[in-house]
């Protein structure tokens, strides 16, 4: 393990975790020991005035469950991401973790912010950092493009953001919708099935026939 609050990922990457305003290291192959690790590292941060991170007995099959979950995801050192929930489900044998209400914040190749995710429930795959959100999924970038559909799956290592079902894309007075839908997380290079949609300058996008 790594010091300065990273874990060595099974990539090579590495992995940042955060218990409230504190920076502690996880190990992902470990999760049945995390509950140990969250209640010695709380005494030791400085009261932010943050609610930190809270541990409560799984109700279910989960090995663990947690209420305030913050994650940060990075490749080849660049942090990527930060993954944040109200409550999320952790499940060891698998190495994957359900999160109910999440937040995603994308980061560019410079750390700027580069566009939010929002959903009801998503997955987090702690092998290769990938995810999946469901239920009432939202894009939205700095400059007000917005991205909605049911489902969308991020891929860490392409770094890219897809979905095979109905969405809706609009920026502006501009409006596209399609059967499916792959980008970069900062709408760079949009590539969509079957667009239809209107332009900001009322031109007709592939797809749609011109109303008579």
């Amino acid at each position: 393990m790594k010091d300065g609050g990273t874990a060595e990922r099974r990539d090579g990457g590495t992995v940042l975790f955060a218990l409230g305003a504190c920076m502690q290291a996880f190990d992902r192959s470990a999760v049945a020991t995390f509950a140990i690790l969250a209640t010695a590292a709380l005494p030791a941060c400085e009261d932010s005035g943050a609610r930190p991170t809270t541990t409560i007995q799984a109700p279910d099959s989960a090995d663990q469950v947690l209420e305030g979950f913050s994650h940060y995801v990075t490749s080849d050192g660049i942090r990527r991401s930060r993954v944040e929930a109200d409550t999320a489900y952790f499940y060891e044998a698998t190495q994957i973790t359900n999160l109910a209400n999440l937040k995603v914040t994308f980061y560019d190749l410079k750390g700027a912010e580069s566009s939010t995710l929002t959903a009801r429930r998503g997955l987090y795959r702690w092998q290769d950092g990938s995810m999946e959100a469901n239920d009432n999924v939202v894009v939205v970038a700095p400059d007000g493009r917005r991205l909605a559909t049911e489902r969308l799956r991020y891929d860490n290592a392409t770094n890219q953001i897809s979905t095979d079902l109905h969405f809706t894309f609009d920026r502006g007075a501009e409006h596209l919708e399609g059967n499916s839908f792959r980008s970069d997380p900062d709408f760079r290079n949009v590539v969509t099935d079957r667009p239809r949609g209107v332009a900001g300058d009322g031109m007709l996008l592939p797809g749609q026939q011109a109303e008579q």
